[in-house]
């Protein structure tokens, strides 16, 4: 572990890293304060929405680069940063914090940690941000740590063990805080864990409480799993989730059931994979669940992460859930009880073809077979963890997303415990290459979708895949990019390309944007830089 620059520096350069202490207050009503972005997707609604509107579809074709950090690490940067009161941090992956001065790139300090060499995780040494409460910086750790760091120094606070990574646990996603609580999820289900979202007190690091996103033996949903299945099930949890203030509910998607493409040994539904879990934020209490794929065996993991809006549906006011799933189906779902109110594939599917009244989906005979099934969307999913937005403004929700498919054969049997395969080693590369089958596949796209109808507006095609996500602004902008290097703007309304510039690098994470001294910037991650952008 190491830190640089400690405090005396911040005050001969006349610089004070965090002004104001970041209250839970303020997490919970950031949108008042659209300078600072204060949690992963800026909100705990997961909007992705930016008020700031300096920049607009009018001027957007002026942006000129304004600074650039070059990370040394040379793993795919999916972090998206916060920015605090003119201080952005950021995860240098896989496990190091950086402070830099939000309008300049300048480095303020650097926390380094070094996670146990047995530590791993199927698809590379990721990690995809932060989150802040009062003067403390939260990030998990590869060998599935948890730990507080000031965020006026960059000095450790306190390091707690989640879960041990000899077992095969890890930690990628960003922390989400919910009043004096750090709520973290494990990630490893390819490797034959037991998924885990826990909570912890924010000062001390103590343990609050702790679900297991597979029920033991005798607890209701067990009988969803053949044998002692479950004890190596998988269904991890390596995405940001989101919190309802009046519900007091906080929102996880859970990952594939294990082994994924083989379900012989694990009959039954695999509660609670591929699912949504609606939790107590005070208790871990599970309030409700919806699973988008029964009995998964092509490895639709349902870490997508959870946009919350209030909209009229139907012609009365209610407090849904908007989900691109990577099983190639978009849902609406009502947050407070879970309830299924309209589902629709958004790219070609062949697993599915419709649902019974309570949302549960029809399986086709398209499935996996030992002689290899061609299906639609492939293991890589419709998206995968890259996160959408949704426009306060124009009332869209902006996802982006591919078309492809993939054959998948069940050959022998899974080895439990160890399992990355030639398939998933190459997902978790840089070259995110699908199958190809034919000339219409695998290309990307953000789309404009209408809640209402689940039906898509408008569509921005790109000439290879996306792994970005997408940022939506008052300023009638979305920003997102993919595999190509290119980081564009498009017409909210539209999907008109407005700008475009190529940034050297696949764009594997999420822009956002913010402020300071009264200048808006758009900032993403690509390649192995992080890019801030802003009007002349």
């Amino acid at each position: 572990m190491k830190s640089r620059w400690a405090l005396l520096a911040f005050v001969l350069l006349g610089v004070t890293p965090l002004r104001a202490q970041v209250t839970f207050e303020r997490i919970l009503n950031a949108e008042h304060e659209p300078a600072n972005w204060l949690s992963y997707s800026g909100t705990v609604t997961n909007q992705r929405y930016s008020r700031l509107d300096q920049i607009t579809a009018a001027n957007v074709k002026d942006l000129k680069l304004q600074w650039i950090w070059q990370a040394a690490s040379l793993e795919k940067f999916e972090a998206t940063a916060l920015v605090v009161d003119g201080v952005l941090y950021t995860v240098q992956a896989p496990n190091t914090v950086v402070a830099l001065d939000a309008a300049t790139g300048r480095i303020f300090w650097t926390y380094g940690y070094e996670p146990a060499a047995d530590a791993r995780a199927c698809c590379g040494r990721v990690n995809r941000g932060l989150a802040i409460l009062g003067d403390t910086l939260y990030m998990g750790t590869l060998d599935a740590h948890l730990l507080a760091i000031d965020a006026k120094s960059g000095k450790l606070v306190w390091n707690t063990a989640v879960a041990s990574a000899a077992q095969h646990y890890a930690i990628t996603m960003s922390p989400l805080v919910v009043k004096d609580k750090v709520l973290i999820g494990t990630a490893g289900g390819d490797l034959g864990i037991r998924g885990v979202i826990a909570a912890f007190d924010a000062k001390s690091g103590r343990e609050v409480w702790r679900f297991h996103t597979i029920p033991a033996a005798g607890e209701p949903g067990s009988e969803t799993w053949a044998g002692d299945s479950w004890k190596e099930g998988g269904a991890a949890v390596w995405n940001a989730g989101a919190y309802d203030r009046e519900t007091n509910l906080v929102f996880f998607g859970t990952g594939n059931p294990a082994p994924d493409w083989d379900g012989r040994g694990r009959a039954g539904d695999n509660l609670y994979s591929d699912s949504v879990v609606a939790l107590d934020a005070d208790s871990g209490k599970l309030a409700w669940y919806y699973q988008f794929t029964p009995h998964d065996e092509i490895d639709y993991d349902s870490t997508q992460v959870p946009v919350l809006a209030d909209i009229t549906w139907r012609g009365e006011p209610r407090k849904l859930m908007l989900w691109a799933n990577r099983n190639g189906v978009m849902y609406v779902l009502d947050r407070v009880t879970g309830k299924f109110l309209l589902g629709k594939p958004y790219v070609e599917v062949n697993w599915m073809d419709g649902f019974d009244a309570n949302g549960r989906p029809h399986k086709t005979a398209a499935q996996p077979s030992k002689e290899g099934t061609l299906m639609r969307p492939h293991v890589h999913g419709a998206t995968n963890w890259a996160p959408p937005s949704y426009s306060l403004k124009t009332g869209l929700f902006y996802v982006a997303h591919w078309e492809h498919s993939g054959i998948i054969a069940i050959e022998g049997e899974f080895p439990r415990g160890v399992g990355v395969n030639t398939a998933q080693t190459q997902m978790g590369q840089t070259n995110l290459l699908p199958f190809f089958n034919d000339d219409k596949e695998a290309y990307g796209v953000i789309r404009a979708y209408d809640p209402q109808t689940l039906e898509a507006k408008w569509e921005y095609r790109m000439a290879d895949i996306t792994w970005g996500g997408v940022l939506s602004t008052a300023g009638d902008v979305v920003f997102g990019g993919g595999k190509e290097g290119y980081f564009v703007a498009l017409d909210a309304r539209t999907g008109k390309e407005l700008w475009r510039l190529a940034v050297g690098g696949q764009i594997n994470s999420g822009p956002m944007s913010y402020s300071v001294g009264g200048k808006q910037y758009v900032t993403v991650a690509a390649g192995s830089s992080l890019f801030a952008f802003a009007l002349p």
